[in-house]
């Protein structure tokens, strides 16, 4: 008996899991299968269907896949039954680059028109015309005519061509669908002197906007942390640039900053701190001197990156200030009691216990400006020094019409973002305790 209880016990749990607790597991997965697979189908498709294109000399109106366009009409204008009249089919190659094999028309005849001649490649059968039209050039165009007379059954109908449309059959190469790939988009963006200049104004608004976001809000969390009079409304007028849409707010401060009627510009002539108006959004640099050095201040960027920092900081407040509520006021109590300074209790007290916040949040708002578009392009349209990756992003697909070097750029936005979110979690600093 005691050799059965001692061995009892030192068997000790069972380890693992058992047979059931498997089965139920697997029950667990194949249940949730259809959302992880929808999951995956939006946020893995797009990013999928982005690196395809970028190895593709896609052209936005590639987009189409080639075809042949037809526009079916009557003419001759007949007016009395026996009339001749001519029905006929202009058709053209949409592409100007690829060819249509095996190209085939086939369409309706309209009920009371006669045909007295078809054209060679065609034939009427049953009132069905087909056209075997075979392999079509690129940037092919051709008619075909029908001649014929008209009874009174097509007099009466309106527009007695429109009854049935046209039917095209043929094969083409799809460029987007093909397996022809290439590095020419990717050759052609790092070879442009263009791109390096755009990705040092992507990390330089991009950095500067996400601290100016962040000390703006650390410093109006630390405003509104203490207790006084009308704080609820002052925090909730704090969340107006978060909240406003962004073409209004955009608008405004292009009002307010215009070089001709805007109010800052008013102010500062009329206060003789400048003697011409300065054109904020649309001068790239101002040239200074310092210790007999030649400099430039990059206007239009800094600007830029105001609005970011203005915009946005009502949310690393929200963040920030939820955050100090929940710090034990114990501490500052005991570290006034030992003389301590506010700036002291701020320092060694709170700024260590918001380093994790505080790295969430740079972390989250630097991926966010750093895919910032429609704040620029509201402002300068990339204008003046502030085009940013994502709007050569879009001035490459579709000012220029090239899919594939926007696709590739874009591509470079993602590996990117991807490996500072990466090295950042792997070396950003952690709240203390944690």
């Amino acid at each position: 008996m005691t050799t059965d209880t001692h061995d009892s016990a030192s068997a000790g749990p069972p380890k693992g899991i058992g047979p059931m607790q498997r089965r139920e597991m697997w029950l667990a997965y194949l249940m949730l299968a259809p959302t992880f697979a929808i999951i995956l189908m939006i946020v893995a498709g797009p990013l999928l269907a982005n690196f395809w294109i970028s190895v593709k000399p896609v052209q936005l109106a590639d987009l189409r896949p080639p075809t042949v366009l037809v526009n079916e009409r009557v003419r001759g204008g007949p007016e009395a039954v026996g009339d001749s009249a001519t029905l006929e089919y202009r058709l053209r190659n949409s592409s100007q680059d690829e060819e249509i094999r095996n190209v085939v028309l086939s369409d309706e005849i309209p009920a009371g028109f006669d045909i007295a001649e078809v054209p060679e490649p065609c034939s009427v059968d049953g009132g069905k015309l087909t056209c075997t039209l075979g392999t079509v050039a690129p940037g092919w165009r051709d008619r075909l005519q029908l001649e014929g007379t008209v009874t009174q059954v097509f007099l009466d109908a309106d527009r007695p061509e429109r009854q049935s449309e046209p039917q095209i059959a043929g094969e083409a190469n799809n460029i987007l669908t093909n397996f022809d790939f290439t590095l020419e988009n990717f050759r052609r963006i790092f070879s442009a002197d263009e791109f390096w200049s755009v990705l040092r104004v992507t990390f330089y608004y991009t950095i500067f906007g996400t601290g100016g976001a962040l000390v703006l809000g650390l410093f109006a969390a630390q405003l509104l942390n203490t207790v006084f009079p009308g704080r609820g409304v002052l925090r909730g007028l704090f969340l107006f640039p978060y909240v406003s849409p962004v073409i209004a707010v955009a608008f405004t401060w292009v009002v307010l900053f215009d070089p001709f009627s805007g109010t800052l510009n008013a102010l500062l002539t009329k206060m003789g701190v400048v003697a011409d108006p300065i054109n904020f959004f649309g001068q790239r640099a101002i040239e200074f001197s310092f210790l007999g050095i030649p400099m430039e201040f990059p206007l239009a960027l800094t600007t830029v990156i105001a609005f970011e920092a203005w915009r946005y900081f009502p949310l690393s407040f929200l963040f920030i200030l939820a955050r100090m509520q929940s710090i034990n006021t114990d501490m500052y109590e005991a570290a006034e009691m030992d003389g301590a300074t506010p700036l002291q209790q701020f320092w060694y007290l709170s700024l260590p216990q918001l380093m994790g916040i505080l790295s969430v949040l740079f972390l989250l708002r630097f991926i966010w400006t750093f895919n910032k578009f429609d704040d620029i392009f509201l402002l300068t349209g990339g204008n003046a020094g502030t085009r940013t990756l994502t709007v050569d992003v879009y001035e490459q697909g579709f000012a220029l019409s090239n899919l594939g070097a926007g696709a590739a750029v874009a591509v470079v936005v993602f590996v990117v973002l991807v490996t500072f979110a990466t090295l950042f979690i792997r070396f950003s600093p952690k709240e203390e305790g944690l």
